[in-house]
């Protein structure tokens, strides 16, 4: 069934798990993670970025094909269809008007006034029409997107006010995470987010899982992080197994069986996610 992640994520900041978000960029990948967590019994978050969107045709072919699958597919599961990085307060409301469930607004680029104005909008637009929101304090960009060589982290005074004058319901604070392949190690500020849990009461959200040592991940989950964000690690998977298929299978030429090589690999990424992050299924 098809709902915002409010529930989902509130529980499992209760019951301390996270919840995976697990970005789609074709019909084959939405129905792999379906199926899969169907299987695992299990709640899901379909993120959606607005490149990934306009790829598929628009955000209402993503709401349509997403509603048709898990009619196809029999879903019992929840699942939130949720806007990544939205860019704009234009772009989230056409998501929302799209039927998204969920959205995200990301103005961590700008001031921390613009930033929290911006939100506001997209909160009272959001709520009014019962759509999750979650934002961005910081800034959680490529390895070669930072100043002077660090990470833009997020400061806890600016988390508290963000928080209290957005009324949003998740907040993604930069924290060391970054998005796509790491090179190196990666360096949370595991201090600073479990102040930010204490000072926000909110459930957080690490962008840029893919890459981020499991033992990482679960003192993440310890510190207050209730969604988990993976793009890159089922994009590697998926790219392994189509490789593979045509590296030893010279006669295929059929893109059904070449997008399938990846089936496995991508579930087997999903099935590992949802056993380390203990995710729960709620009433």
């Amino acid at each position: 069934m098809l709902e915002n992640m409010t529930k989902m994520l509130n529980h499992a900041k209760e019951n301390k798990y996270a919840v995976t978000q697990f970005n789609i960029n074709n019909l084959e990948w939405t129905r792999f993670i379906l199926e899969e967590c169907e299987k695992e019994h299990t709640p899901v978050i379909l993120g959606v970025s607005e490149g990934a969107a306009k790829y598929m045709g628009g955000y209402k072919t993503v709401v349509d094909m997403v509603k048709n699958l898990m009619n196809y597919l029999n879903t019992t599961i929840p699942v939130a269809i949720h806007l990544d990085h939205g860019s704009s307060y234009e772009s989230v409301v056409a998501a929302i008007d799209a039927g998204f469930t969920s959205v995200m607004i990301d103005k961590s680029r700008e001031d921390i006034d613009t930033n929290i104005d911006i939100t506001k909008k997209v909160v009272d637009y959001a709520h009014a029409r019962n759509v999750s929101v979650e934002g961005e304090i910081g800034h959680v960009g490529g390895q070669e997107d930072d100043i002077n060589g660090s990470i833009l982290y997020a400061e806890v005074s600016d988390c508290v006010r963000y928080c209290n004058e957005t009324n949003i319901d998740f907040l993604a604070p930069a924290l060391g995470s970054v998005h796509g392949p790491y090179k190196g190690d990666p360096v949370l500020a595991f201090d600073r987010m479990e102040e930010i849990k204490i000072a926000t009461n909110k459930p957080l959200v690490l962008h840029g899982g893919s890459g981020i040592y499991d033992e990482q991940i679960r003192k993440a989950i310890s510190c207050g992080i209730c969604k988990l964000n993976i793009n890159t690690e089922l994009q590697q998977a998926w790219t392994s197994g189509v490789r593979n298929k045509l590296n030893t299978d010279s006669e295929v030429y059929d893109p059904r069986k070449i997008i399938k090589a990846g089936e496995e690999d991508i579930k087997r990424v999903i099935k590992e996610k949802i056993t380390l992050l203990g995710t729960k299924m709620y009433d």
